[in-house]
């Protein structure tokens, strides 16, 4: 980010020099009879034309003569600067991870152009676990990779967490669940255990729904339920006493 600040500071310090500058002109207001063609534009012209015709036809004279003056004066041109061409950065034929920036900038009056070498931390980092696994360090060259926040989220989703201090597998998943803030996808598992909890906090509700629903259906079926019994408990009540009646009317019939 610093080599990126500065080549903004370098091109803002040209563009304002750019508009301070004057422009180069040339002028012509002092020139005598001298004429100038740069591009097939500003052409001066001056001076005069003057033609006399004498006839002599038996005694006769007569004298014509016609003058033609046309003068066309330019103030001045404007004339274009050479290019600034941007410098050439090139890392072919080197095992370095590096890239090359360049930039320029032309304007009447001043050119420049500015240009550097980049580091690719990228880079870097994929060679240095290539030499860490041919020197058979193969914890090293996967805990070098998941320096980067994308290797530590994929080896997480696929079930083989990014090793710590020496653990691997449940021990090391154990570690970053406990210190999450040492992830180097920290902002990103942030934002996802949010969307997580979002998400399981409408489940839970739902689910509680359901439940309510879910009892209050149980409750209509007890008291449903409860009602039939007693009914049927009032309908055997009621047999019991009509027969109760109908024994003792015969006996007392027996004994008038």
């Amino acid at each position: 980010m610093k080599w990126i600040l500065n080549n903004i500071i370098i091109l803002i310090t040209i563009i304002l020099l750019a508009m301070w500058a004057k422009p180069v002109l040339a002028d012509s207001t002092n020139d005598d009879n001298d004429q100038t063609n740069t591009s097939g534009s500003n052409t001066q012209i001056t001076g005069g034309y003057t033609a006399t015709t004498t006839n002599n036809n038996d005694g006769q004279t007569n004298t014509t003569t016609s003058t033609t003056s046309n003068t066309t004066t330019s103030n001045g041109s404007s004339i274009p600067v050479n290019s600034a061409n941007s410098p050439s950065f090139s890392s072919m034929s080197q095992d370095v991870c590096s890239m090359g920036v360049s930039g320029s900038i032309s304007t009447l009056g001043l050119g420049a152009s500015v240009g550097k070498h980049v580091r690719d931390l990228n880079c870097e980092r994929i060679k240095l676990s290539k030499v860490l696994y041919d020197y058979g360090m193969k914890v090293a060259a996967v805990s070098i990779l998941c320096q980067d926040p994308r290797v530590h989220a994929a080896m997480q989703s696929a079930g083989s967490p990014c090793p710590w201090d020496g653990k691997i597998g449940k021990d090391a998943q154990a570690m970053w669940d406990k210190y999450p803030e040492l992830r180097p996808d920290y902002e990103e598992y942030l934002t996802k255990a949010e969307a997580i909890a979002k998400v399981d906090e409408r489940i839970l509700k739902e689910e509680a729904k359901e439940l309510a629903r879910l009892e209050a259906e149980a409750e209509e079926k007890r008291l449903e339920a409860e009602r039939i019994a007693k009914e049927k408990a009032k309908l055997e009540a009621e047999k019991k006493k009509k027969k109760i009646i109908i024994d003792i009317v015969p006996t007392k019939n027996m004994h008038d």
